[in-house]
């Protein structure tokens, strides 16, 4: 049982970092399990996916002096129309960090914007743990249909 939800709180952590992957195949297989509670599967996918965008917030912090090199994870331009549509946006931009495309940017230019850390953490969190409940919510109907 530990063992299923360190590898939930792992895909869930890689999911947010600027790595390809998808932690939503982990969540919904082990909510068909129907072995976990609902409650933890959600707790821990969340905290471990806002850990991850926590690793996207520290590169984007601390990294940014290396964007001349080749294998920066975003380009120049890229890079400024994110900081852009952040700064018309704002903070609460961190909402939307969940998203499969542009949510890692996101939660990268609040670090390079020097967003708080807290405010970070509980905007990321309320975002993707709202995913990730509907998400678990979705799967329960459908487990309870067969």
């Amino acid at each position: 049982m530990i063992a299923a939800y360190l590898s939930l709180f792992v895909s869930a952590f890689v999911a947010a970092t600027l790595i390809p992957f998808y932690s939503e195949v982990a969540l919904l297989g082990l909510v068909a399990l129907e072995q976990q509670n609902w409650f933890w599967l959600w707790l821990v996918a969340s905290l471990g996916n806002t850990a991850g965008a926590a690793v996207n917030w520290g590169l984007g912090r601390y990294l940014l002096h290396f964007q001349q090199h080749r294998w920066f994870p975003f380009k120049g331009s890229a890079l400024q129309h994110a900081q852009r549509w952040f700064q018309r946006y704002g903070v609460w931009s961190l909402l939307l960090a969940w998203l499969p495309v542009g949510g890692d940017a996101i939660t990268f230019v609040a670090g390079v914007m020097r967003v708080r850390f807290m405010l970070f953490w509980t905007l990321t969190f309320l975002g993707k743990g709202a995913r990730y409940l509907v998400l678990i919510m979705l799967a329960e109907q459908i487990v309870t249909l067969f």
